[in-house]
């Protein structure tokens, strides 16, 4: 269902970098960067994926196979010491962030496993209410290529769509958005603010965005950092790895589109920035007129989906209950 407080939603998406391996600074620059952003109007503010602490682009972690070098594990452990646990000190920093601008707030961060190992890591995307109360999150359920190094894998626990006083938000991380399953896991939930942080900064991403937006008959909101080889650290174990990158090491490409594929800001590349919109929630309702991929364009007598969305503990330390 639409929204039934309001028909308008106004949105910005954040093209940045972190401070890179900083949680604490990266945390003090959202922070200002979404106050900028209500102050311009946005009420649902949206930043990259793996934002806190970085997306570690070019480093190979010391790994090959059959082999790992010293140094890569000196920079998994400055990597996991900067990550957020959820709960934790930084989503009570993120929650005020929301709380002080006014604003739904979205954004990717590099979630340290407290529950279990506490050493598995998870790109996870957070949400938080105006009132800054953690709203949900979703893992990424499949890390692509080397990001399996250094992420493990989310569950269907966290397939999560948000029901906001803007409209219903959800959204996957990057290239999940290649999951067609994935996606009709959301649809299903009805998502109006798809939001589709990324590290993608390819031309053909623009196209993946746009499919989903004309296939979900929702707004999609893409969000990329622009990151400068400048930016990194120096002193990280690895940084060697580094020297063939080129200076401009993701260029961005954050977009905004309508629910039938039109393309209402961006694509941004080439600098830090932000993009804003005022979306018109009734486009949703228009659009769906001769394309509904969940009810009248569904034919389940063909077709049938099944999602488990429970969460997959390692250890179940509860003792089974003996059937007599």
């Amino acid at each position: 269902m639409i929204s039934e407080t309001q028909s308008t939603v106004n949105v910005a998406v954040i093209q940045a970098a972190p401070v890179l391996f900083d949680r604490e600074a990266t945390l003090r620059k959202v922070h200002a960067l979404t106050l900028e952003a209500a102050h311009r109007g946005a009420q649902l503010v949206l930043f990259p994926e793996a934002l806190v602490p970085a997306y570690p682009r070019g480093f190979s972690f010391g790994v090959v196979v059959g082999h790992r070098r010293p140094e890569g594990r000196q920079l998994w452990q400055r990597y996991w010491e900067n990550t957020v646990d959820v709960p934790g000190p930084a989503v009570d920093a993120l929650g005020v962030t929301a709380r002080e601008a006014g604003v739904y707030l979205a954004i990717g961060v590099i979630e340290r496993d407290a529950q279990f190992s506490g050493g598995t890591l998870f790109c996870t995307l957070l949400y938080f209410g105006p009132d800054g109360r953690l709203l949900g999150k979703h893992r990424k359920l499949k890390p692509t290529a080397a990001e399996r190094l250094i992420w493990g894998e989310g569950d269907g626990s966290t397939l999560t769509v948000v029901q906001t006083s803007l409209g219903k938000m959800g959204g996957l991380i990057c290239w999940e958005n290649y999951m067609p399953l994935a996606r009709m896991a959301l649809y299903a939930q009805g998502v109006e603010l798809y939001l589709a942080p990324t590290a993608d900064s390819r031309d053909t991403w623009q196209a993946t965005l746009r499919h989903i937006a004309c296939e979900g008959r929702c707004f999609v909101l893409g969000c990329n950092q622009f990151v400068n080889k400048s930016m990194v650290p120096v002193d990280l174990p690895g940084i060697a790895e580094l020297t063939e990158q080129p200076e401009i090491m993701c260029r961005g490409g954050s977009v905004i589109i309508s629910p039938l594929g039109e393309v209402l800001a961006g694509p941004l590349y080439d600098t830090e920035g932000s993009l804003h919109a005022t979306l018109d929630l009734n486009e949703i309702v228009r659009s769906r007129f001769d394309f509904d991929v969940v009810g009248h364009y569904a034919r389940p007598d063909v077709f049938q989906l099944y999602v488990n969305t429970q969460p997959q503990a390692p250890v179940c330390l509860e003792k089974p209950t003996r059937s007599e």
